[in-house]
């Protein structure tokens, strides 16, 4: 959330009524919150409409928030030390609910007793098969707060914490605070920061009444002008941020101008090209072409599904600059997947005349020698390794275009020191990732780059057919897996390694190993096993082995989520599918489908299902397009939690949802580009307030910048 507060609200939060010393060093060490800024920007999770009442014999969804009004019917102290709490009957006339209370017991012994009437709110839960409810929000019918209550409607929910809890800071201590620093708040204390014209082309309200009805909305009308605007608001920061950062960088950076289309291009599009370029491949080309006409340092994000051809547009980028005289690089961020890329391109590029090299951390003494040698003399064209590529002791003759692969695998430094190695001008960077990103999560995530998408797949790839199974059909999955092996293919068994519970993960991989050579007996079957734990030569070399062909079943945790490229491995088995994510699912099941053969995919689940559980693996089971399932995964699981965001960290939105406010991003972008194409440098004295919030130190992270 953008700064733009006066200096009362800097102020720390120790002197605010009902805080002091003591809550105010929980409240840091808890929450992080330390000044009345950092507090007010401690927004509630949810409303709850508190004219609004359940009753208890209507009231059936385990953890479902529920208001009832009725009496206390009797109450009775349980327990000793820590172990004490306070229990009691609740009926509204309609049924019976057991409120229970760990803490705060001595208080509340003293005003709850039979026959007192009270409003109750907080979570339904079981025990056994009686309602329950613990530690619910209580008002005293009778005491005039209940009343005021009812009429104000729609009421704040805070996060808290049990430590914050114990000490009054529950969500009714900290609606009390929030109260407290409102009474002293001026319309100046919270200053706007965008532009008149702006708020008024978008039916925006202003940022003071955004504050106060996100905290304190009289209905719902005004709780959703207040989320528009600061989502707007949140999401046009980010943004303006990395479009000016664009603008600029396109002003400042010049690049090489690969000026034609020439014999190499030509000769590998005619004669080694395994099939025809999709309408997707040929548009994503025409892009790259595009960028490297202008003279401007290309930065490009090419996402595209498992399968979609994107190395093929990388070879061909490769032979354009080659064509206009440079060199070029791949880097990947394993040994595996470096050595397959080398592979696959090396003999398609030597059939048109040109040299290939492979480089990693392996590859040493006089081969290594004649490698950097050669490509310091400019005999080597393309240079495929990992981040080998990137030391020192790397030089290239002629520089002109870098190719990363899964650039998330990669930080920030590294891929920098690759622009140093092309001399006085950077090389044209393209960078390409096989986890489909969601549209709006594409745009914060990587919205300094030009992005293309390759959303076709090549003509005659079989979707791979995705089934859900369990235990009770164990006998029938082995079958199908000795079929399978009869027939020639290969297949991989997957198990989920979580690092909380590695050991009793690595027990499972073990225990299913285990059982797998007793239906799959040597010397008929041979299986091989690979985990994060085990040496890297010793990984390789079952890798090694499985791509060979020698390895019937290959049983592993997620390690083979991405690189590996086995065209006769036509059956992914995935052991405890419920708990992997969406996105992991659809990555690990990307590893089979890759040859001319019907390839399944079957998702081995328990019994019993969470509701998020079960509609990941529908999902799975009906769509094999990896952007509807990262739609949905969005959607399951938060933009924090998406594969491949991870290692960038989380987006810091406070109330903005990616999932829900995709056209309040989409908007914030166009009118970003709208203000930038009509005063690139902001320095029209309409957008002063624009100037500043680009030049604020202390916005939101942003992520994926490539260097």
């Amino acid at each position: 959330m953008l700064r733009g507060s006066s200096e009362k609200l800097s102020s720390p939060i120790t002197y605010i009524k009902g805080v002091g010393p003591a809550r105010a060093e929980l409240l840091m060490k808890e929450k992080g919150i330390k000044t009345q800024w950092d507090m007010l920007t401690d927004f509630p999770f949810r409303h709850v409409d508190r004219t609004v009442f359940s009753s208890i014999r209507e009231a059936v969804e385990d953890g479902q928030p529920i208001q009832l009004k009725g009496v206390i019917t009797q109450t009775q102290i349980m327990g000793r030390g820590r172990g004490k709490r306070l229990s009691a009957g609740f009926t509204d006339g309609t049924g019976n609910i057991t409120l229970v209370w760990f803490q705060g017991v001595t208080r509340l012994e003293k005003i709850i007793g039979p026959g007192v009437k009270l409003i109750v709110f907080g979570k339904l839960s079981y025990y056994g098969s009686k309602k329950n409810m613990a530690h619910p929000e209580i008002e005293i019918i009778g005491e005039g707060g209940a009343e005021k209550l009812v009429k104000t409607g729609l009421q704040p929910v805070y996060s808290t914490t049990e430590k914050l809890s114990s000490r009054g800071l529950d969500t009714k201590g900290l609606r009390r605070i929030q109260k407290n620093i409102w009474a002293g708040l001026s319309k100046s204390d919270i200053p706007e920061t965008m532009p008149a014209y702006l708020l008024e082309k978008l039916k925006l309200i202003d940022r003071y009444r955004a504050f106060k009805w996100l905290h304190f909305p009289e209905n719902q009308s005004q709780l959703d002008q207040a989320r528009k605007r600061l989502s707007f608001e949140e999401l046009f920061v980010l943004q303006l941020r990395m479009l000016h950062r664009m603008t600029e960088r396109k002003m400042r950076l010049k690049g090489f101008v690969f000026e034609q289309v020439g014999q190499y291009f030509h000769r590998y599009f005619s004669e080694q090209l395994p099939f025809e370029l999709t309408g997707a491949q040929k548009r994503v080309l025409k892009e790259i072409r595009g960028d490297t006409k202008t003279g401007i340092q290309m930065n490009r994000l090419i996402q595209g599904d498992v399968g979609s051809g994107k190395t093929i547009v990388a070879i061909m980028a490769m032979l354009l600059a080659i064509d206009n005289g440079f060199q070029t690089c791949l880097m990947a961020p394993t040994e595996i997947l470096a050595n397959q890329h080398y592979l696959k391109i090396a003999g398609q590029l030597e059939e048109i005349g040109l040299k290939a090299a492979f480089l990693s951390g392996s590859v040493k003494g006089k081969k290594r020698t004649k490698i950097l040698e050669e490509l310091a003399a400019g005999e080597i064209h393309v240079l495929i390794g990992t981040h080998a590529i990137i030391e020192d002791w790397v030089v290239f003759k002629k520089l002109g275009l870098v190719v990363i692969d899964e650039q998330h695998r990669f930080g920030v430094k590294q891929r920098a020191k690759l622009w140093k190695k092309s001399g006085e001008l950077p090389p044209h960077v393209m960078v390409m990732t096989a986890t489909p990103i969601p549209r709006t999560l594409a745009m914060t995530l990587y919205g300094e780059l030009d992005i293309s998408t390759i959303d076709e797949l090549p003509p005659g790839r079989k979707p791979v057919k995705t089934s859900r199974s369990s235990d009770r059909y164990r006998g029938r999955l082995n079958q199908f897996i000795k079929n399978q092996i009869a027939a020639g293919r290969q297949v991989y068994i997957v198990y989920p390694l979580i690092e909380e519970s590695s050991k009793l993960d690595l027990a499972n991989l073990q225990h299913g190993y285990e059982t797998l050579l007793e239906q799959f007996p040597r010397p008929q079957y041979q299986i091989g096993v690979v985990h994060g734990k085990m040496k890297p030569d010793d990984k390789d070399l079952e890798m090694k082995r499985f791509v060979e062909g020698k390895t019937h079943i290959l049983v592993s945790t997620t390690v083979i989520e991405v690189g590996v490229n086995v065209p006769n491995a036509t059956v992914m088995v995935i052991e405890n599918a419920e708990r992997f994510g969406l996105s992991q699912l659809h990555q690990l099941r990307g590893r089979v489908g890759r040859g001319a053969d019907q390839s399944h995919c079957i998702l081995v689940t328990g019994y019993k299902l969470s509701k998020v559980a079960k509609k990941r693996m529908e999902i799975m089971c009906s769509t094999n397009d990896g952007f509807v399932i990262a739609e949905e995964d969005l959607k399951i699981r938060g933009p924090g939690e998406i594969e491949g965001t991870r290692q960038s960290g989380d987006i810091e939105l406070k109330v903005a949802n990616m999932a829900r406010d995709g056209i309040i991003l989409q908007t914030a972008r166009k009118m970003g580009k709208i203000i930038l194409e009509k005063d690139p440098t902001l320095s029209h004295p309409e957008n002063v307030l624009l100037k500043k919030m680009v030049q604020a130190e202390n916005g939101s992270a942003l992520l994926g910048r490539i260097g």
